[in-house]
């Protein structure tokens, strides 16, 4: 039986075995290229816009680039000479040198370094409207923070097909270290400087909240039905994720059968009110989205959960779902460094390093942001910090078993301050 015109079995095969491809546990009925930009001749380059559509019925956009370096260099260079070809828009105006190389492994997206100066990020899934890491970098840029990589280009799309956000180019941080690995290398050297990660954090939400008439970051208020809505939502993932977990497993009996008990604790810490202000947040925040260097903290990948659609990546939260991530983050370092390194970490390094976090951002960031007394923005961020463990361990039941002790401890947490109250 012939295939029909439209279904490309070997573009599919190469498209699905990508490390950026998304949906590589779902059903795949076809992948079409939609369209083709030829951007130029000589060295040929052209931009692909390919949708693989599922058996389900939905379907995904991808991004197809050539990989040679010329190409790629005809790509930066396009940036620069803020060139238009097709309804393909070049914004920037540095001109990219030196050598080519990927940064790393691909994941989600690619990544370019021009000269070990610059760093072309390619958005490989597109989704219709703005990407929140070009709205985000170009407000924080121009309001003068400086705890970014410099934004210095991007390139979109506008057709009959969409409007997106298709790669931005930015400052390359060659002298600094990844914080996740870094806090595995060198606890007490992380510790030392944590601080700084605490006041950038605060100044990072105070910038975003700064201009009343810019509607989106314009702070917003709360809704009580807002903060229902949330408590409903973790209420739902707690019932579900104790119905779910397994018996017999050690790891667990810190919260085995204490199902209800998280549920109550929930609901007592909801009782907060409504306080403080909705704003546009960084919303994937922790250890792996900085970078260290003598000068400070570097803050990457404003894009969002990759999971979440763009509108939701867009939408106004409380600056504490940045904050819980970050002190998350403080748990998994302490725990990963034992299960990563085979060194535990220095005792008593994750309370030193939230109360070192907390301490510089609450000194930092606007305090209008934030419920009124701290009593009640404890409570509140002990919300998102329950909502986020309960999410790291259903991920760690059905991905990471050897890791479900951080998870299971940071919901005993929960439970042991409210024996505590």
């Amino acid at each position: 039986m012939s295939l029909p015109d439209h279904i490309d079995r070997p573009l599919e095969e190469w498209v699905t075995k990508q490390r950026w491809f998304a949906s590589k546990s779902r059903e795949v009925a076809s992948v079409t290229v939609l369209e083709r930009v030829a951007l130029s001749e000589s060295p040929a380059l052209e931009i692909e816009f390919v949708e693989t559509r599922f058996q389900s019925g939905t379907h995904e956009l991808y991004q197809l680039l050539p990989g040679e370096d010329g190409a790629l260099r005809l790509l930066a260079g396009m940036l620069g000479a803020e060139a238009v070809v097709d309804g393909v828009s070049f914004h920037g105006g540095l001109e990219p040198t030196g050598d080519i190389r990927p940064m790393g492994a691909e994941q989600s997206n690619s990544s370019i370094v021009f000269g070990e100066q610059q760093v072309l990020k390619v958005f490989r899934r597109l989704e219709p409207g703005l990407n929140p890491e070009l709205e985000m970098l170009r407000f924080l840029s121009s309001r003068g923070f400086e705890n970014v990589a410099t934004l210095t280009g991007w390139y979109d799309y506008s057709g009959e097909l969409m409007q997106a956000t298709l790669g931005i180019m930015q400052e390359f941080i060659g002298e600094a270290r990844d914080g996740w690995e870094l806090a595995l290398d060198d606890p007490a050297g992380v510790l030392a400087r944590v601080p700084e990660l605490g006041a950038a954090t605060g100044e990072m939400h105070s910038v975003l909240a700064s201009d009343m008439n810019d509607p989106a970051f314009a702070p917003e208020e709360p809704s009580a039905e807002a903060l229902s809505l949330l408590t409903a939502t973790i209420d739902e993932q707690i019932e579900q994720v104790f119905l779910d977990l397994p018996p017999d497993d050690p790891a667990l009996d810190p919260i085995a059968g204490r199902g209800q008990e998280v549920r109550e604790r929930l609901q007592a810490m909801s009782h907060v009110g409504v306080g403080g202000r909705l704003i546009r947040h960084h919303g994937d925040y922790h250890l792996g989205q900085t970078m260290l260097r003598d000068a400070g903290w570097i803050i990457l990948d404003f894009e969002g959960e990759p999971a979440r659609s763009l509108l939701e990546r867009r939408r106004k939260r409380s600056p504490l779902r940045d904050v819980a991530g970050m002190l998350r983050s403080f748990a998994y370092a302490a725990s990963g460094s034992e299960l990563l390194r085979g060194v535990p970490a220095p005792e008593g390094w994750e309370e030193q390093a939230r109360s070192g976090f907390l301490e510089t951002y609450m000194a930092t960031v606007d305090p209008s942001l934030l419920p009124a007394g701290r009593p009640a923005i404890e409570k509140l961020l002990a919300i998102f910090e329950l909502e986020k463990a309960v999410y790291e361990l259903r991920y760690e039941l059905n991905n990471r078993p050897e890791w479900v002790a951080i998870p299971v401890a940071g919901i005993a947490r929960l439970l042991q301050e409210d024996d505590d109250d």
